[in-house]
């Protein structure tokens, strides 16, 4: 005989009790489990749809990780490739479309002397020795008082931001569009450093500033659109850089003239690691001639906040027979002003949009915007005020 009692047996009804209680504790402990991640996932998605822009920050941080290592890989191949053949060199300043820093380890480019003389009857060079290269960029707030009473010594600055070179003929007449929303802390510090940067380069340039006001959601590519069609009004330019206003260039060799094809200027931004995102990215700062930009029927005006325009617009420039470059090395690397308030929500529509981008193209662009404008000519700007809405650019079906 065992010393262990047996155990009394539990009537059913007490049985049934207490198969019922620890039933009740699993489900509890599931309902609560369910409810945590619902709520983690449903956070996730708000931040997601609210702040695009900080979570797309956040998302390909994660990812560069990777990114670079196979880079530095493909890198170690490529010396190794260059060391074996002797008679591989690589000249010009542009890079196709897909290349990556493998692709231009060697550089030929070289830069005018000091004591260059300049011809006011001929075209100003590309390569002048004024342009350094590393630019400090100081994202440090300051006020337009500042900005305004810093350039007002430059005689040559005509109203609407307008410079043009007088020891020779410029290269390119530039029209540097910004599409704005509550930013004001920003543009300051963005004509702090791009005026001195284009005189350099010897461009002839202006500045509009084309505001949203209103309430819809913000719409960049539209803000361009209506950018291009009153710089066209206001001047003769040849070359239009789209430019968002918290980039700002670390390099001024990195050069703001058109070309053959359309250009990406912000290869590297800092908020990506200095790594291109995707071979199709084509934010950030922009530039194609007047002709290009005409035929591509502009920016798409359909896509209303954040993300797929810039998506869009480089379907466009490959739907027309066109090639992007892009600039060489590190010229293309660009700092990113910190924001102080939140992004605009995302655009869960673009990727429809995407998908019928060659249907639309000639539909929806240049060629059926409305707006009303209302014009202010600052000394160092044109401020164009528009309020949008999805009825200012109708589109039939497609």
């Amino acid at each position: 005989m065992s010393g262990r009692r047996a155990q009394p047996e539990l009537p059913a009804g007490k049985r049934k009790m207490s198969v019922l209680r620890r039933m009740m504790r699993v489900s509890n402990r599931s309902l609560l489990a369910f409810i945590f991640f619902f709520s983690l996932s449903s956070s996730c998605l708000y931040f997601i749809y609210v702040a695009p822009g900080i979570a797309n920050t956040y998302l390909f941080m994660v990812q560069a990780r990777g990114i670079m290592l196979r880079e530095n890989v493909k890198t170690i191949g490529h010396m190794i490739r260059l060391y074996t053949n002797k008679n591989t060199t690589l000249n010009g300043t542009d890079y196709p479309e897909g290349s990556n820093s493998s692709d231009y380890l060697v550089q030929t480019t070289t830069y005018l002397p000091e004591n260059f003389t300049y011809s006011p009857y001929l075209p100003c060079p590309e390569k002048l020795p004024y342009m350094r290269g590393f630019l400090n960029v100081n994202v440090s707030e300051v006020s337009f008082d500042e900005i305004h009473q810093l350039f007002s010594k430059d005689l040559d600055i005509e109203p609407g931001g307008h410079w043009r070179p007088k020891d020779c003929k410029p290269r390119w007449k530039v029209a540097v569009l910004i599409p704005f929303r509550n930013r004001h802390e920003h543009l300051p510090i963005f004509f702090l450093h791009l005026i001195p940067m284009l005189q350099k380069q010897r461009l002839e340039f202006a500045f509009y500033v084309i505001e949203q006001t209103g309430t819809q959601p913000f719409n960049r590519a539209m803000l361009f659109n209506v950018g291009f069609k009153e710089a066209m009004k206001d001047s003769v330019w040849d070359c239009v850089i789209f430019h968002d206003v918290d980039h700002l260039p670390e390099n001024d060799r990195n050069y703001y003239g058109c070309g053959e094809m359309p250009r990406h200027f912000a290869a590297k931004l800092d908020k990506y690691m200095y790594i291109l995102p995707y071979k199709e990215f084509f934010g950030g700062v922009s530039g194609l001639t007047v002709e290009q930009f005409r035929k591509i029927n502009g920016f798409p005006n359909a896509f209303w906040g954040w993300g797929g325009e810039d998506d869009d617009l480089w379907n466009r420039v490959h739907y027309a027979g066109y090639n992007v470059t892009r600039p060489e090395g590190d010229l293309g690397k660009y700092k990113s002003i910190p924001h102080h308030h939140r992004g605009e929500v995302q655009f869960l529509g673009r990727y429809k949009l995407l998908r019928y981008s060659k249907e639309r193209q000639y539909i929806d662009g240049l060629n059926n915007l409305i707006y009303m404008p209302k014009i202010l000519i600052d000394r160092l700007y044109t401020n164009i005020s528009v309020n949008l809405m999805p009825e200012l650019a109708p589109i039939e079906d497609y």
